[in-house]
């Protein structure tokens, strides 16, 4: 039995290999009908087949987590643009040298948003100074969008406690890379923006959602709804930075407006501290 599974999976491999080398010998890539389906970039690619990519996109991750014992997870959302305090420091003293005044205001912001990049840090490594001695399937991991800012602040601290830590990158236009402290087996690539969220929901236990943009508003107002029509299991979501969440969105409107009821506020937590935050998930769980 072995053996023939030694033998198909080589079969499967030399597909592989025979395509790789038609690349490295410089040859163009064209259409070849006898070119097994699987190992065809060319079919693979075409809008009939988006469907597949679909199924691959789902279970790659999937079964990469479940192989590496990654069940339950603390999803941490932030802006891409947040900077460490030392590189915010860096970036104030060379505006201030340069004397250039937008520098200056840029510099100074990064000073100011640094707080949030510290905070993620720290409770990434709360997460992860929790799991450290319980059982395998009583674990929490840190699984971040995989980039830069607070993601790669997240994934530090959980790094900087021994433990591994998941990242859900995307591919852009302007391309994002992983930040280094991800541990480097779930480190995963997306295509579709639908499949990644899926993902940060399969395994979720909690939701903390930093200060940031577009996409952070995305993937907040996704799990939120998930949770208010019940499509997914209440898991903690917190808010982290009142001032800036309230600022931001003023969530009573919405229940002045009659958009959505007074109990649907109690579906997320605002704090603005690592302890805080951490407080609300051991709350929820008793743990």
């Amino acid at each position: 039995m072995d053996t023939n599974q030694n033998l198909s999976e080589r079969r499967l491999a030399d597909a592989w290999a025979e395509l790789q080398n038609h690349s490295d010998l410089g040859h163009t890539l064209e259409a070849d009908a006898y070119r097994l389906a699987f190992a065809d970039p060319e079919f693979l690619l075409r809008r009939e087949t988006r469907g597949i990519r679909f199924q691959l996109e789902m279970l790659k991750p999937d079964l990469d987590q479940a192989d590496q014992g990654i069940d339950s997870t603390v999803v941490v959302f932030g802006s891409a643009r947040s900077v460490s305090p030392e590189a915010a420091q860096t970036s104030l003293q060379q505006a201030q040298t340069s004397g250039d005044a937008n520098a200056l205001i840029v510099a100074q912001r990064q000073v100011r948003s640094a707080h949030y990049y510290d905070q993620a840090r720290l409770f990434a490594r709360q997460v992860a100074g929790h799991s450290a001695h319980r059982r395998p399937e009583e674990r929490l991991f840190i699984a971040t969008g995989g980039g830069p800012g607070i993601m790669e602040a997240a994934n530090r601290g959980a790094h900087e406690m021994g433990a591994p830590s998941v990242g859900l990158n995307i591919a852009l236009l302007h391309e994002q890379h992983p930040n280094p402290y991800i541990t480097p087996t779930l480190s995963f690539k997306f295509h579709y923006f639908a499949l990644r969220k899926m993902h940060f929901m399969m395994r979720a236990k909690a939701l903390v959602a930093f200060p940031g943009g577009f996409g952070t508003l995305d993937e907040l107002f996704e799990v939120i709804t998930l949770v208010q029509t019940r499509k997914a299991k209440p898991v903690p979501i917190v808010l982290f930075g009142t001032d800036y969440w309230k600022r931001l969105v003023n969530m009573n409107v919405l229940v002045e407006e009659g958009v959505i009821s007074a109990q649907d506020l109690d579906l997320f937590t605002y704090v603005d501290d690592a302890d805080a935050a951490w407080e609300v998930i051991r709350n929820f769980y008793k743990l």
